[in-house]
């Protein structure tokens, strides 16, 4: 179930009209056809992935854009069969179980006193039927323990390639991540011997992109708010044996205050948004002074990066959400600051909506379009 205030559906039926709308909602609510994932040219060539993974029985495919870009094709829609018992997955674990990953204790937020040996059907907050499974541990346990597989997921609404246990991952070949956001870090273009900065760094995907593409010449600083995330950016930097990178507990609303010697020659920015692109989304629910609140903190760390960006540095700016509130618009307040809109290298989705200058430099992801998550990348440079 998908809730989104009328003055941010009338703002976009506007520009994209209301046919494109609803077309868009209902593509939020399925997978995008294509499962994206990223080789770490570091430690490998993505031939060499892709051959070691059809070698294991993967189907797999090498993206004609970029090069470190690989990807798998998602199957489905399944017809699940019925259960007489269920299981109540949060949020995020039906959107995971939809795709057919088990369901882990964590996500269960309510079940039937199941029993190990059930069948049973998993549910998401909204009671739509995600998958059909066998129950691993007595309900009982699941609340108790909270760890573990409480659900091994035998039929799902969608198949996407399990990937966290292969070799690939493992020895750290291969990061998960959306075609969006894999072009949003080309679109910086790091360059050996850049000083980079990734304002909002977890879970790390940008950060791990950067480092890679500077090959161990210069320097990423990473940042996060939270230590549980910034752990979570050091872990993958470790996972694939990344180098130059310094990762620090901070928010980076004050890193002009906190750090006053950091000068950036380019900067990322994938700040908190409403995620309204993100797919496949089961339930949402968003109000207009949502993307208000979220579109001037937005702002704030706009503020910081120009502030901490050298003259003729560049800032890549990317959302997974299409409002014009926490695109177009943050970046009408960019140029205000001092900055121009640049060409991007790769276009691959749509251009910017007619509501800023040069709106044609910046590029837009509608699920409909690109069958990609939706998606906005600006980059601008300080003049």
């Amino acid at each position: 179930m998908l809730e989104y205030d009328k003055r941010i559906l009338n703002r976009l039926e506007e520009h994209l009209g209301k046919h494109r709308i609803v077309q868009i909602l209902r593509k939020i609510r399925e997978p995008p056809s294509k499962y994206y994932v990223r080789v770490n040219t570091v430690l490998a060539d993505p031939e060499d992935v892709v051959e070691s993974l059809i070698a294991h029985g993967f189907e797999v495919y090498r993206d004609e854009l970029i090069e470190e870009a690989i990807y798998f094709k998602v199957e489905g829609p399944f017809e699940i069969p019925k259960a007489k018992l269920k299981v109540i997955a949060d949020k995020f674990a039906a959107e995971s179980v939809m795709l057919g990953a088990d369901l882990y204790a964590p996500g269960v937020k309510e079940c039937d006193k199941i029993r190990r040996g059930d069948r049973v059907n998993i549910l998401s907050p909204s009671g739509d039927i995600v998958a059909y499974g066998i129950v691993e541990m007595d309900f009982m346990d699941i609340f108790r323990f909270r760890k573990g597989i409480a659900v091994k997921v035998l039929v799902s609404r969608y198949r996407a390639p399990k990937l966290r246990y292969t070799f690939e991952y493992e020895q750290g070949l291969i990061y998960d991540q959306s075609y969006p956001a894999i072009l949003t870090t080309r679109i910086l273009d790091p360059e050996p011997g850049d000083i980079i900065v990734d304002m909002c760094s977890a879970p790390g995907g940008k950060t791990t992109h950067i480092a890679q593409l500077l090959n161990g010449v210069g320097i990423v600083y990473a940042f996060d708010r939270r230590e549980r995330k910034v752990r979570r950016v050091e872990e993958e930097i470790r996972r694939m044996k990344l180098k130059n990178v310094i990762v620090s507990v901070a928010d980076s609303r004050y890193l002009h205050k906190d750090f006053p010697w950091l000068r950036a020659d380019k900067v990322i920015l994938d700040p908190p948004c409403s995620s309204i692109g993100v797919r496949p989304k089961l339930y949402d629910r968003k109000t207009y002074d949502d993307i208000i609140r979220l579109a001037n903190y937005q702002r704030q760390f706009i503020k910081v990066a120009y502030n901490i960006l050298r003259r003729d540095g560049y800032l890549v700016y990317s959302t997974c959400t299409i409002t014009l509130e926490e695109n177009e618009e943050v970046i009408k307040y960019a140029l205000e600051l001092g900055m121009d809109i640049e060409e991007q290298s790769i276009y691959a989705g749509e251009r910017g909506l007619r509501v800023v200058e040069n709106y044609d430099k910046l590029q837009r992801f509608h699920p409909d379009f690109t069958d990609t998550p939706g998606y906005f990348i600006a980059k601008l440079r300080k003049l």
